[in-house]
């Protein structure tokens, strides 16, 4: 008798203008289906925000434990904070106090769930893989580049080059070609990095892009999207390998 798959629930909590993640994180996981004895479904839980300014992601991030009560209502086996510069615009560090916080939220509620966050994320995935140099793209505004940049060294990972494509409001940020980062990628100076960073923001539309750019390259090459799909899979203890989604997701970490 074969027995029936694993089905695990994913919970999101995502910006209110964000049309990617609920796309890119199921487009990976379902890739998982066709091989493993897994069946996912995925909920999400909004939290306000059009503007990619400092302002709107403060306001933004203070629903998030709203956002995870929700979510532990349904009893969600890993939630996934999914908002790279939002937690990287609250102060170096604040992705494990945001963690903590929102677990505990989930406890409270009787529905406890590990939770992970897509700046936790990427930091996590760039240890993994033994980078310590690396090069990032990002649709931001120059000054939140920078803040992500101070970010990413204050956690011993050092960025050589970074580019901001400055595209301040949300949905147009979702609406870029997902093909747009191999070609943007030509525009950062990668000589000495040990990865690349194709999309420092997990809005920004790159899984079509990963692998192109990774062969392309011969570096491994990293979204904060498919890092977030790897820490997923660590918490669920499952291997942490989906096909043609870079060299974070080969299995090998």
């Amino acid at each position: 008798m074969t027995s029936s798959p694993r089905t695990i629930r994913i919970g999101q909590i995502v910006p209110s203008s964000n049309t990617t993640m609920e796309t890119e994180i199921p487009a990976m996981l379902r890739r998982r289906e066709a091989f493993a004895p897994e069946r996912y479904t995925f909920h999400s839980s909004r939290m306000r925000m059009k503007q990619v300014t400092a302002a709107e992601l403060a306001s933004m991030d203070k629903e998030s434990d709203r956002c995870a009560q929700e979510l532990s209502d349904a009893r969600v086996d890993v939630l996934g904070y999914a908002c790279l510069v939002a937690i990287m615009s609250q102060g170096l560090g604040y992705h494990r106090v945001s963690q903590e916080r929102l677990h505990q939220a989930t406890v409270d509620n009787g529905g406890p769930a590990p939770v992970i966050s897509s700046a936790g994320a990427l930091v996590e995935g760039l240890h993994a893989i033994g980078a310590r140099k690396v090069a990032i793209l990002t649709p931001y505004m120059k000054p939140l580049t920078k803040l992500v940049v101070d970010y990413i060294e204050n956690e011993g990972i050092e960025v050589l080059d970074s580019v901001s494509l400055e595209i301040p409001d949300n949905l147009q940020v979702g609406a870029q070609n997902p093909l747009a980062p191999a070609e943007h990628v030509n525009r950062l100076n990668t000589r000495g990095v040990d990865a690349v960073v194709l999309s420092a923001c997990v809005q920004m539309p790159s899984l079509a892009s990963i692998q192109p750019v990774q062969d392309r390259l011969g570096l491994p090459v990293i979204t904060a999207a498919a890092a977030t799909v790897y820490r997923m899979l660590q918490v669920l203890e499952l291997e942490t390998r989906v096909p043609d989604a870079g060299e974070l997701l080969t299995g090998k970490y």
